[in-house]
């Protein structure tokens, strides 16, 4: 399983991205994609997920890059089934970060 303890930023060349926001209310919201920054303007202007629509402005808290979009599923997958407070351990940051 690929490491996710050093989010990384830029360097848009990955295969496929596992990304979390934060979102204007607070939460955090995780996805995956295979190009990030179309994903990333999609979700500022409204047109991304659901979740986010109704929570903006979102900002990037983290993007972690993988070697395919099957890692990238999976990598989500175990990022969503985390509780809040590792969540926020995995960004680096605690409750006000």
């Amino acid at each position: 399983m690929p490491s996710t303890s050093e989010p990384q930023r830029g360097a848009s060349d990955a295969p496929a991205w596992v990304y979390v926001l934060r979102c204007a209310d607070g939460s955090l919201y995780t996805g995956w994609t295979t190009d990030i920054e179309r994903r990333l303007a999609a979700h500022a202007s409204g047109n991304g997920a659901r979740y986010t629509r109704s929570r903006l402005p979102v900002a990037l808290a983290a993007a972690f890059p993988m070697p395919d979009a099957a890692s990238a599923r999976r990598e989500e997958a175990r990022i969503k089934q985390l509780p809040r407070a590792a969540k926020l351990a995995l960004l680096g940051g605690g409750e006000s970060g």
